[in-house]
This record gives C-alpha cells, sequence and structure tokens, in this order.
C-alpha cells in the first residue's frame, strides 16, 4: 500500500467526521482565528475553527457570515462554556447551521451538548483526563480533543504524549483528535498510529500569510525557541487559575500583579469566585488583543505552545498544510525503504 493510501486509512475517521480532505483541525486562537485564517485553513483542506472567544453573539453572527462568504468548505465555532452570553451564542451557530460546535474553557452541561446535536450539529469537547472523556462521551460529545500542556494559551497539567497514552487505547467510541506542541508531520502520523482520528494545530498557523496578526506578533514566532514558551505562574493554590502559555515578556510577569488585586477583591467580598475568574479571562482577552492585532509583545500577551520553534518564517497555510502531510508521507516511505 502507498504511503497516501496508509495515512488516508490512518485519519479516515477524522476526515469522515469533520467533512475534510486532511484530518488537521485548526487550533482556536482568540483575535486570530477569525474569518481570513479559518477560511485559509478549510480552504487548504483543513477544518478552521471560530475562536467565539468574549465575542458577543451579534459579533458571532457577523464573523460566521463573513468566513462562509470566504469559503465553501467546512469550519466550526469554538465556544467558551463560562461566556455568560452561551446560549445567544449557541442560537448564533443553530441559525447558521453551523456543522461542528466546539465547546471549551470547561466542562459544558449536558443541557447544551444536547441543545446542539438537536440542531444537527457535532459537538467536539476537550477531555484533560481519561475520566471526564467518559463522562463527556455519555453527556453525548460526538468527538474529543485531547490537549496537552505544550499548547499555547490556557494549558492543563498534563502533557499532549501522556494523555494520549492515557486515552487514545480507552475510548474507542468516538473520533479523538490530539492537540498540543505538535508542529511537524511525523508527530502527527505518530499519534494517528496509536488511535488518533486526527490533529489540532495552532502555533503552526499564526504565521500564516492569510493570519491577521500583527507583523511583530509574527517576527516574535519566528525568533522564539520552544523554551521561551512558559506557562504562568499561579500565585495563591486558594485561587485556582488556569495557567496561560506565551513567550515570556513583560506581559508575563504582570499577570502575577493582576492576580494579586484579583484575589484581593474576593477576599474583601467585592468579587465572587465566577466573577474573578471572568475578571481574569478579560485581562487576557485585552492582553492577546494588544500583542496578537496591535503589536505589542513587550506588554501584550504573546500566546504561544512550546512547537514555536518549528516556526520559521511566513507562509501560506495551504503550503503549511502541505509541508505537515508531506513530512508524514515521507517518514512512511522511509519505512517502507528500511524494509
Amino acid at each position: 500500500m502507498s504511503p497516501e493510501n496508509r495515512l488516508d486509512q490512518l485519519w479516515k475517521r477524522g476526515r469522515d467526521f469533520l467533512g475534510t480532505h486532511y484530518a488537521i483541525l485548526g487550533g482556536a486562537m482568540s483575535w486570530i482565528s477569525e474569518r481570513h485564517l479559518v477560511s485559509a485553513i478549510s480552504n487548504a483542506g483543513g477544518f478552521g475553527v471560530i475562536a467565539c472567544g468574549s465575542m458577543t453573539p451579534d459579533l458571532l453572527d457577523k464573523e460566521i457570515a463573513a468566513t462562509k462568504a470566504m469559503t465553501e468548505k467546512p469550519f466550526g465555532v469554538n465556544l467558551i462554556t463560562m461566556h455568560p452570553d452561551l446560549e445567544a451564542l449557541i442560537d448564533a451557530c443553530i441559525d447558521h447551521g453551523i456543522s461542528h460546535v466546539v465547546l471549551a474553557g470547561g466542562l459544558p452541561s449536558a443541557k447544551d451538548i444536547k441543545r446542539i446535536k438537536d440542531s444537527g450539529a457535532k459537538v467536539v469537547c476537550f477531555a484533560p483526563a481519561l475520566v471526564l472523556a467518559k463522562r463527556l462521551i455519555r453527556n453525548g460529545a460526538d468527538a474529543l480533543v485531547v490537549e496537552g500542556s505544550e499548547a499555547g494559551g490556557h494549558i492543563g497539567p498534563v502533557s499532549t504524549s501522556v494523555l494520549a497514552q492515557e486515552i487514545l487505547p480507552q475510548i474507542k467510541d468516538v473520533p479523538v483528535f490530539v492537540a498540543g506542541g505538535i508542529g511537524r508531520g511525523e508527530a502527527m502520523l505518530s499519534y494517528l498510529e496509536m488511535g488518533a482520528a486526527g490533529c489540532q494545530l495552532g502555533t503552526r498557523f499564526v504565521c500564516a500569510t492569510e493570519c491577521i496578526a500583527h507583523p511583530k506578533f509574527k517576527q516574535a514566532f519566528v525568533k522564539a525557541h520552544a523554551r521561551d514558551a512558559i506557562p504562568t505562574v499561579q500565585v495563591d493554590p486558594k485561587f485556582p487559575v488556569i495557567p496561560v502559555r506565551a513567550l515570556s515578556n513583560e506581559g508575563t510577569k504582570h499577570f502575577a500583579e493582576i492576580q494579586i488585586e484579583v484575589i484581593g477583591k474576593v477576599n474583601a467580598g467585592e468579587l465572587d469566585q465566577k466573577a474573578a475568574q471572568l475578571e481574569i479571562e478579560r485581562f487576557w482577552a485585552g492582553a492577546l488583543k494588544r500583542a496578537a492585532i496591535d503589536g505589542d509583545v513587550e506588554t501584550g500577551s504573546v500566546m504561544a505552545g512550546q512547537s514555536v520553534g518549528m516556526v520559521t518564517s511566513e507562509q501560506p497555510a495551504a503550503e503549511i498544510m502541505r509541508d505537515l502531510v508531506d513530512q508524514a508521507l515521507t517518514a512512511l516511505a522511509e519505512r517502507d525503504a528500511d524494509g
């Protein structure tokens, strides 16, 4: 069997689930995963995902419509479960007939999953542990993303390789996509051979020519090494804060001060825990926008995964996609040659 046929076979389940040529999802990155990058990834044969982030329902409605105008290929929408207008955001996805809704940022309710599924859409959820993966499937999730701590942005405590070993052999009911620290096709191939249906990549697509990120933001990625992408520090264990992986700068240092300020408000009774978490999320949204859109890479948040060291230039999304696939095919072909 040719390398092409073997790769097709390995990610057939993922391709069929997504309705794409390649079982590669674009990671949903706030401010960055908007119409231009999403449509470029989908047009290149992958599956683009709009990052709703802190968008209002009206803004999401416009973003979906604008993306539809730029691609006829499948794409999805990533919604944050703690968003105060989650119900209205789900309405916007349903109204537009979105085929796949990705629920992130917390454990989604069975009610929300059912509502999305009743519209005919598929629901994709993040599974940070095996026990939660099983619960999400019981609650109706159609597919899972296993994302390790090497990823950029909000991260869990366990590495991609460990999560993949823990979850892939155990979960067969639904397709499982692996994410976090993936920057080359050989890594994608290894997870496919372990049983993954496909992979999700975010950092690798930030320097796509179609991405609207500021030139300074992209240049920071090109210059960075894997060790430069570090997780934020939690100041108070009694106030759990999801770590964020970003390139080390003044912004990452400032986050510790923000935590102390917010914890002080909670202790003084000025904020409850949920409101405090939302305030921190707003801080990140603002800091990321300053870096990604305005180009302030010194005090803004340059969220990046550890695969950032493999980003060496700006390329069209289709070229990035082709490089990834070619790397996987070359690995398969070399195996044949070694016989």
